[in-house]
Order: C-alpha cells, then structure tokens, then sequence
C-alpha cells in the first residue's frame, strides 16, 4: 500500500484474515507516503520467495482462470523466455482488445497492439515475441528480475518503469512473450487517473525522453 488514503490497508487486512484462515498467507507491506510505483514494486519483490514473480496492478481482474499455471508453464518451458504477459480486454461489453504486447516505433512512440480490435481476430490469437509489454499484468523470472535491479526508480512515480524494464530483459538476449490464451480484464488508468496529485500528462513526456535518450540504439 502505497500512502493510500481511501481504506485500501483496511480492506487488506481483513482480506488477510480471510486468507489466513484458508491455508494462504499474505505479507502485507505498507508505505506511509507513496513512494513511486517502482519503488514499491521492487519491494514486493524482494519480500516474495517464488521462482517467478508475477505483478498485477489494482485495476486488472481475472478473466482466465487458468491464468497462473499458463504463464508459468510457459516460463517454465522455455528458458529463453523472460517475460509473459497476457491478452489485455476492456471490462465491458463486447470485450475488445486493449493491449495484445506493445511496441516501440523508430521514433520512440509506443503502441498498444491489438487496441480496440475484437478478441477473435487472428491477428492477435497467436503466441508472439514483442518489444515489450505492459506491467499490468505480466509473469517474470525472478532471477532475471535481480540480475537487471528490478524497476528502475528513475520512473518514479510512474510510467514507463515497465517499458524500460522489458529492454533491459531483451538487452540481455531473453524474450517478451505475449500469450492470447490468457485474457485479463483491465480498467485502463483506473489509478492514475484516479490519483490528482500525479501530473501524468508531464511523467509520460518527461520518462518518454528519458527512455528515448536511453534505448534509441535498439528501438530505431
């Protein structure tokens, strides 16, 4: 939790409770200040014992089940692979496309592939490499997940972290992969947007540039 001041801690300790008493143990790590997005990634993180690690922000729901052993079959089957990462859908009918990977353009301009296409076309219903993808909902390997340093806090609060932290995976000859098979709903920008003392018109400019000035070697 990030200094969040809407009843969020509340509502995860008695989600905890819950949990506890179901054989499932939740470590809950709470921020008083909201420390960036990246920050506080990297300290779940650190405080998880798996072999991958999976991060979903708050405003993604499950839309396939199955969603946590096929990803990790996946990751687990190929050893090339560094990130997984599902089909995006917008939480309302008729479910289009919102995100099927990303990519960047020569130029640097990063585009949702697949956005606003219906779930069925082909065009997006077939595993693929991508240039990256979104940290709404990906699976990772832990141990490339520390060998790059995680998300980079020069991000901070938000956007981009995750664009950057797919290129510093690919810089090392590992893949992103993006699997239609697994589809999660997502409420785009539910908490940024949500959250006014974030100036997300100038993060996305000023980490643009940051991430330009960074990787324009291998996005050109």
């Amino acid at each position: 939790d990030n200094g969040s001041t809407d009843g969020t801690m509340e509502w995860l300790k008695d989600f905890q409770a819950v949990c506890r008493q179901a054989g499932v143990e939740i470590t809950l790590l709470e921020n008083k200040t909201n420390v960036g997005c990246s920050t506080a990634r990297n300290q779940g993180a650190a405080s998880a014992r798996g072999k991958f690690i999976v991060f979903m922000d708050n405003d993604v729901a499950i839309r396939s089940r199955s969603w946590l052993n096929t990803l990790s079959d996946r990751l687990t089957a190929d050893s090339g692979t560094g990130i997984v990462g599902p089909k995006l859908v917008y939480p309302f009918e008729p479910y289009r496309i919102q995100c099927a990977g990303a990519a960047v353009s020569p130029s640097g301009r990063i585009q949702f592939l697949g956005r606003g296409a219906v779930r069925e076309e082909a065009d997006f219903n077939r595993e693929r490499e991508t240039q990256c993808l979104i940290s709404a909902c990906w699976m990772m390997r832990r141990d490339l997940f520390e060998k790059s340093g995680g998300f980079d806090e020069a991000f901070n609060p938000v956007e981009f972290e995750d664009i950057d932290l797919c290129y510093r995976i690919r810089s090392q000859g590992y893949r992103t992969l993006y699997m239609p098979n697994v589809e999660m709903y997502h409420f785009e920008s539910t908490t940024t947007a949500g959250t006014p003392a974030l100036r997300n018109t100038y993060l996305i400019i000023k980490h643009g540039l940051l991430f330009k000035k960074r990787w324009r070697a291998m996005f050109e």
